[in-house]
C-alpha cells in the first residue's frame, strides 16, 4: 500500500490494523498528534487526518506523539529490506547512528550523493530529510534511555547524540508534549541485572522466535555466544566500544515485544545496538505478507501452517557474517562452529566478563592462510575477503547496495554464489535469496517429493519472499532423519 492512497491508509487506521504499524503514520489536524494506525483512540473524521511515511515527516510537520499508543516505538518499515533504494538504505544508516558520527556528509558519502541531492530524495520520498530523519530517531533513543535507566539527563542527552542539553529538552518538549521529567514519572522501568539497560523490542506478529533461536543456538560459537532455555546472548563489537546484549524470550511474546538486555563500554552505542539487535532478530519483517504468498503455495503451505511468522536470522555484524560463511562452507554445523570458536579463541579481543569479541576483518587480514586450519584454497579466500572488508572494497553495512556487493565478493578468489547469497541474506536482510544448490534446501524440497530440476521454475512463484521459503525449507530439513547436520553451503563453492 502506497501513501498516496489516503483512502486505504484510512481503511487500515478504522479497523486498527496492526499490520501497517511502521508503514505509515496518522496525524490529526485537530489535536495535533500523530499515531500508529492500531491507536486505541477515537478514530478521527476523515477530514482531519493526515498520512506520513515516517514519524519524523510528521514531526516536522508539528505533529505530536501519542502519549497512549506510542507511535515513535513500533517496528519499522518492511518496505525498506524489500525495495532496498536509496532510501531505504538511508534509513538502515541513520538507524546505525551514521549521522550522529559522520554527519549529514558523512552519511551521502556512503550513498554516492551529494547531501543536497540526498536531502531533496529523501524529503520526496519519506517527507523529511536526513536532519530531520536522525533528530526523530536521536527522540527514541533518549526516551529509551529516560523510560529504562536512572542515568542524569545530561548523559541521557550525551548518550543519545544530542548537541546540547537544550537541544535535548527541546527535542523531547516538541517530540512528546512533556519535559524529560515527565517521561521518567509516567515511566514502569523494567526490573533488570545491575548496569544492564532494559529494553522491550517491538517486533512485527506473528513471530516464530523459537525456530530463530533453534538456528542461532546450533551455530552460537563459544566465548563469543552463550545460549540456554529461551534466552541468548552474545558480544558486540559497536563503533564506540564493545558491549553484550542478552534475549529472553517465549515462544510466543504476550504484548509482541522480545525482551533485551544490553551492557555497554559507551551509551552512545545504545542506537546502534539496538538496531543490529533488530536486524538480528529480523523484527521489522511484515510476516502476514509472507505467509499470505507463501501459505498460497500448495508445496509450501503446510509448513507455514506449522510455523507462522518463521523469519530468517540476520546478524549484528556483517564482516563476522561473512567470515564464519566462509568457514563454513563444505563442512559440518558442529566442525564450522568448531572453527570458528578456534578462531575467536585464538585472535579476538577479550572482554572483562570472559568474553571475546570475534577477530575483526583487520586482525584475520594479517594472517598468513598457511596457519589456519583449514584447507589452502578456503584459507586465502578468507584472508583475501578479510582484506578487502579491511580495506573497504567490500562493504557489509545495511547500507550497502546489494548487487555491489554481490559483484564485489563474486571478484575474491574461492568465494562463489552460495557465499554472496548467503552474505546477502543474513548480513544484508535480502528477503529475496535463494540458493538452488544449497544441501538443506535440496533435502527440504526432497521431503516434500520435488524434483531438483523442477527448483528454479518452482522458486520464481515465492518472490520476493525466496529468502524466507528457504528458511522453510531449511527448518524442514533440520529435522529430517535423511540429514545429518550440515552447514546450508555443504556443495562445494564454484565461481
Amino acid at each position: 500500500m502506497l501513501i498516496d492512497d489516503p483512502e486505504s491508509c484510512y481503511r487500515a487506521v478504522k479497523s486498527r490494523d496492526r499490520r501497517f504499524d511502521g508503514v505509515f503514520y496518522t496525524a490529526v489536524s485537530s489535536t495535533g498528534i500523530y499515531c500508529r494506525p492500531s491507536c486505541p483512540a477515537i478514530t478521527p473524521q476523515r477530514r482531519n487526518v493526515h498520512f506520513f511515511r515516517t514519524a519524523a515527516a510528521a514531526q516536522q510537520s508539528g505533529f505530536r506523539a501519542c502519549k497512549r499508543c506510542r507511535p515513535d516505538a513500533t517496528p519499522g518499515s518492511p518496505e525498506w529490506d524489500v525495495v532496498a533504494d536509496t532510501a531505504g538504505r538511508a534509513m538502515r544508516l541513520i538507524g546505525d547512528g551514521v549521522v550522529e558520527r559522520e554527519g549529514v556528509e558523512g552519511l551521502a558519502a556512503r550513498l554516492g550523493y551529494t547531501p543536497r541531492h540526498l536531502s531533496r530524495l529523501l524529503g520526496r520520498q519519506l517527507g523529511a530529510g536526513p536532519l530531520a530523519l536522525a533528530r526523530a530517531h536521536r527522540a527514541q533513543t533518549a526516551r529509551i534511555l529516560i523510560e529504562s535507566t536512572a542515568m542524569p539527563f545530561s548523559e541521557v542527552a550525551f548518550a543519545a547524540g544530542f548537541a546540547s542539553i537544550r537541544q535535548f529538552n527541546d527535542t523531547v518538549r516538541d517530540v512528546y508534549a512533556c519535559t524529560p521529567t515527565q517521561l521518567r514519572e509516567r515511566a514502569t522501568p523494567t526490573p533488570g541485572r545491575s548496569g544492564s539497560i532494559q529494553l522491550a523490542l517491538a517486533v512485527r506478529q506473528p513471530f516464530d522466535g523459537a525456530r530463530l533461536f533453534d538456528f542461532l543456538r546450533a551455530r552460537a560459537v563459544p566465548l563469543v555466544e552463550e545460549t540456554g532455555p529461551g534466552w541468548y546472548s552474545r558480544t558486540l563489537r559497536l563503533p564506540r566500544g564493545t558491549g553484550r546484549l542478552r534475549l529472553d524470550l517465549d515462544e510466543t511474546p504476550a504484548d509482541g515485544r522480545v525482551r533485551l538486555s544490553l551492557v555497554l563500554a559507551d551509551l552512545r552505542d545504545l542506537g546502534p545496538a539496538v538496531e543490529r539487535t533488530r536486524r538480528l532478530l529480523d523484527a521489522d519483517c511484515d510476516p502476514e505478507a509472507v505467509d499470505a504468498l507463501l501459505g498460497a503455495d500448495p508445496l509450501l503451505a503446510p509448513l507455514v501452517r506449522q510455523h507462522p511468522g518463521l523469519r530468517v536470522p540476520g546478524h549484528v555484524d556483517g564482516d563476522e557474517l561473512a567470515v564464519r560463511a566462509v568457514l563454513g562452507q563444505q563442512v559440518s554445523v558442529a566442525r564450522a562452529r568448531a572453527m570458528a570458536a578456534d578462531l575467536a579463541a585464538t585472535h579476538g579481543e577479550p572482554l572483562d566478563d570472559g568474553g571475546r569479541l570475534f577477530p575483526s576483518a583487520v586482525t584475520l587480514a594479517e594472517l598468513d592462510p598457511g596457519d589456519l586450519p583449514m584447507p589452502r584454497v578456503r584459507a586465502r579466500a578468507l584472508v583475501t575477503l578479510c582484506r578487502a572488508l579491511s580495506q573497504g572494497d567490500v562493504r557489509l553495512d545495511r547500507g550497502a547496495d546489494r548487487d555491489e556487493v554481490r559483484d564485489s565478493l563474486l571478484a575474491v578468489p574461492g568465494i562463489g554464489p552460495w557465499t554472496a547469497g548467503y552474505v546477502a541474506q543474513r548480513a544484508l536482510g535480502d528477503p529475496d535469496v535463494f540458493l538452488a544448490g544449497d544441501v538443506g534446501v535440496r533435502v527440504g524440497l526432497g521431503t516434500l517429493g520435488v524434483d531438483p530440476g523442477e527448483t528454479v521454475a518452482l522458486t520464481e512463484r515465492w518472490r520476493p519472499w525466496r529468502s524466507y521459503a528457504q528458511m522453510h525449507l531449511w527448518t524442514l530439513a533440520a529435522s529430517s532423519p535423511r540429514s545429518a547436520p550440515r552447514t546450508p553451503g555443504a556443495r562445494r563453492e564454484r565461481k
